[in-house]
C-alpha cells in the first residue's frame, strides 16, 4: 500500500533561555529543548497511525509540523511525496495543504465563540473561494447532528457535541488525512466512544488517514492499525496494533502496559512505574529510557540505540530479543 504520509528525521528543537540581560547578568549559557529528536515513521493510506506516551514526549509537536503548523528544525515531512517545509512551488503546498485538517483536543476552545456554527463548519472551503451552499447542513447530518444546528452559535452545545462539529469543519474540504490531535481527552467516558465510533465510520466512509495522537492505550488499541509509541522526543517502538499489544518488545511500552487498566484487573497488585521523566532540557546520554529501565546496562548509558526490525516492530533497543 502507498504511503500517504513520510516523516524522515524529524527534529525539533526549541530555544528556551532566560531573555538575553538576564543570561548576561547571571552569566547563563543559551538553553534549548529538543521536543522531537530523529523521529521517522510512514503512514499509509486509508490507515490509522496512532502516536501514543506520556505528557511532553513530542506526540503534539509532531501534529503540529504534520499539519505545517510548526517547521522542524531538521528532517522532513512529506504528504503525498510533496516536502510541506522545502518545496518551493506554492501552489504544490497549498494542494498539500487543503489535503490536511486537524481535529483539537480542547472542543470549547477549537471553535470561535462569535461565529454561527455554519460558518466555521464552511470556513476551509470558503477560504479558498468554493461553493458552500447546504455544506454545513449535509455534514451535521453526518456527524450525528441536525442541519438546523448550522444557525446556532457554540455556547449552546456540550462538548461531544462540539467535537463532533469539529469532525464535521475537518471534513469539509475533502481532506485525505486528519490528525487527531487527543480528540476525545476532554469527554466523558460514555461521549468518547460516541465520537471514536463516529470517527472510525467517517474513516470507512471516506477512506480518510489519520495520525492518532493520545496517551490513552485502550482509545489507541480500538482506532489504530499501527502504533509508535514516543519517549522524551524519539520513537521507541513501532508495531501493528494486535503485535504491540501481545508482544511488546521495549521495556517502556511494557511499562505502559502494565500500568494501563484491565477489566479483569480488579484487586490485582501492579508495581507502579519507576522513575520520573527525566529533564528535555538536560537529557541522559545513551538511550533516554536507561535511568528507569530495569533491564539497562552499560551501554545503554553510553549508546543510543537505533530503530531497527524485528519482526514485523520497530525497536530501539539494544537488549529488545
Amino acid at each position: 500500500m502507498k504511503a500517504l504520509v513520510k516523516i524522515a528525521d524529524l527534529t525539533r528543537v526549541f530555544d528556551v533561555s532566560k531573555p538575553w540581560l538576564n543570561r548576561v547578568i547571571e552569566r547563563l549559557p543559551k538553553a534549548t529543548l529538543t521536543a522531537v529528536s530523529s523521529v521517522s515513521f510512514d503512514i499509509e493510506e486509508k490507515t490509522v497511525y496512532a502516536l501514543v506516551g506520556e505528557s511532553g514526549s513530542g506526540k503534539s509537536t509532531i501534529g503540529k509540523m504534520a499539519v505545517g503548523l510548526l517547521s522542524p528544525s531538521e528532517g522532513s515531512v512529506e504528504i503525498n511525496g510533496v516536502d510541506l517545509h522545502r518545496e518551493k512551488d506554492r501552489s504544490k503546498i497549498e494542494k498539500t495543504r487543503s489535503d490536511i485538517q486537524m481535529i483539537f483536543q480542547d472542543p470549547y476552545a477549537s471553535l470561535n465563540p462569535r461565529w454561527r456554527v455554519g460558518d466555521i463548519i464552511a470556513e476551509p472551503v470558503a477560504a479558498r473561494g468554493g461553493n458552500t451552499d447546504g455544506l454545513a447542513g449535509k455534514l451535521l447530518d453526518q456527524v450525528g447532528l441536525s442541519a438546523d444546528d448550522a444557525q446556532k452559535f457554540p455556547h449552546k452545545f456540550s462538548g461531544g457535541q462540539r467535537q463532533r462539529i469539529g469532525i464535521a469543519r475537518a471534513l469539509a474540504s475533502e481532506p485525505k488525512l486528519i490528525v487527531c490531535d487527543e480528540p476525545t481527552s476532554a469527554l466523558d467516558v460514555s461521549v468518547q466512544a460516541q465520537v471514536l465510533n463516529l470517527m472510525t465510520d467517517l474513516q470507512e466512509e471516506f477512506g480518510l488517514t489519520y495520525l492518532f495522537i493520545s496517551h490513552d492505550l485502550t482509545v489507541v488499541h480500538h482506532m489504530a492499525d499501527k502504533i509508535g509509541v514516543l519517549y522524551l522526543g524519539r520513537l521507541v517502538e513501532e508495531a501493528p496494533s494486535d503485535k504491540l499489544f501481545e508482544e511488546p518488545k521495549h521495556p517502556y511500552t511494557q511499562m505502559l502496559l502494565d500500568a494501563a487498566p484491565k477489566m479483569d484487573g480488579f484487586g490485582r497488585e501492579v508495581e507502579p512505574p519507576k522513575g520520573e521523566i527525566p529533564d528535555p532540557i538536560n537529557p541522559p546520554s545513551g538511550c533516554a529510557f536507561h535511568p528507569r529501565c530495569p533491564f539497562a546496562v552499560d551501554r545503554c548509558k553510553q549508546e543510543r540505540p537505533e530503530m531497527r526490525k524485528i519482526g514485523s516492530s520497530r525497536v530501539a533497543c539494544h537488549l529488545a530479543e
